[in-house]
């Protein structure tokens, strides 16, 4: 008997009907001789009602007290979901992520996992019980609950099929799978039967929705593998595993676009100040991620730095700028209107010329690019937000991503 992890997304849960039908489909795990743990998050919009509900009382609540407010929407699906599995005739219980022994650090709305103190799953699952776990929380060692952040309830997936050795983390969602870019934005974009943990993390990273990148990087860690599938129907879906490099003969996987950047341009520090060390670790120390940096040198002695951060996250790493000693003296700029596409591929290591050919389609575009990142399966570039669509295309038919390989 082999134990598999199953995660189910808001959109899964968001009415009584998908309830039945996500307890039906776990039940059906069951039968097929599994043991079977369930980490669900919170129904539909949820977790953005509330955070409204919180704003309207408070336009900065404490991180500790919103934490309090956002962990209760995944109490309320894992209670639905067992009552739902309870009345089709199977053992069943609910477990919050403290209860689940999700032990994370202190890092209130964006914590990060530390451990899985999965004895107690283990003990439920031992009496013949499904279990289900509320996924996107967890509770420091001091006994305050924290949540992880968008997209959480894939992590606390990973970490807990790591933690009980699991077969597979199913990941169900509203989409079939891993596509070679979104389907919205290009509508021949086609659907990706395996990824390699290295492309799936970059894609992830690089704005692809379907997995939060903190769960791929755990899987990678710990071998988990993931099958990411539709909750709504029976397709094949997109496995996720290490792939073995002889099977990396295409350059390009796929297309991500990302488009909740802000670039921020700080101009005119002094050379002598440790801009990198100074502007960074402050951001840090607030939790924000940096990504695209350049850096380069200004007029008369002085250091130009332009990078970008979630536009969620904006006003939080201006004002962390402007706190810092010196910065009256400097000229600083945000640029909301932008957009970041990718493309992705392990095969790029060994097919040189990717990148130019990248850059060619997007001259040939007329796009602009503003900013660009590189590493060995990646490359990046900024672009006006809205030339983001005809750059994904662009990209996406150059590369001819729509054919079978």
């Amino acid at each position: 008997m082999g134990i598999i992890v199953q995660k189910y997304g808001g959109t899964s849960v968001a009415g009584p009907e998908r309830i039945q039908k996500v307890a039906a489909r776990v039940c059906r795990a069951v039968d097929a001789g599994n043991q079977v743990v369930v980490v669900v998050s919170a129904q539909g919009d949820t977790t953005d009602q509330l955070l409204e509900m919180a704003r309207a009382i408070s336009p900065r609540p404490p991180k500790r007290e919103l934490d309090m407010l956002l962990a209760t929407g995944e109490q309320i699906s894992i209670a639905l979901l067992a009552m739902a599995i309870d009345a089709l005739g199977y053992k069943v219980i609910s477990l919050t992520g403290a209860q689940g022994g999700i032990m994370t650090d202190e890092h209130h709305t964006k914590a990060k996992i530390r451990k899985v103190n999965g004895e107690r799953i283990t003990t439920e699952l031992k009496r013949g019980a499904i279990v289900i776990v509320a996924g996107f929380q967890g509770v420091t060692a001091d006994n305050n609950i924290t949540t992880l952040g968008r997209g959480g309830s894939d992590t606390t997936a990973v970490a807990v099929a790591a933690a009980l050795q699991a077969d597979i983390c199913e990941i169900y969602t509203d989409v079939a799978g891993v596509y070679s870019a979104d389907p919205r934005m290009v509508p021949d974009a086609r659907l990706l039967p395996e990824v390699g943990y290295d492309e799936m993390l970059e894609l992830a990273s690089l704005g692809a929705l379907i997995l939060q990148p903190r769960a791929v990087e755990v899987a990678a860690i710990y071998g988990v593998p993931l099958h990411v599938r539709s909750s709504f129907q029976d397709c094949p879906g997109t496995i996720v595993r290490e792939v073995e490099d002889v099977e990396k003969a295409v350059s390009v996987t796929g297309v991500a676009s990302d488009d909740n950047c802000a670039q921020i341009t700080i101009i005119g520090v002094p050379q002598e100040v440790n801009t990198l060390q100074l502007v960074f670790a402050s951001l840090a120390e607030e939790g924000i991620n940096v990504d695209m940096i350049v850096k380069a040198s200004g007029r008369a002695a002085t250091t130009n730095l332009s990078f970008t951060v979630q536009r969620s996250d904006l006003q939080s790493a201006l004002e962390a700028i402007h706190h810092l000693p010196g910065a009256g003296q400097w000229e600083i700029s945000a640029n909301e209107d932008v957009a970041k596409v990718s493309i992705v591929g392990a095969g790029m290591m060994t097919n040189p010329g990717v990148a130019a050919a990248m850059f060619d389609v997007l001259a040939e575009e007329g796009v602009p690019v503003e900013l660009v990142t590189t590493s060995e399966i990646k490359v990046s570039c900024l672009v006006p937000r809205k030339r983001l669509k005809d750059a994904v295309s662009s990209c996406h038919r150059r590369f001819c991503l729509h054919e079978a390989k």
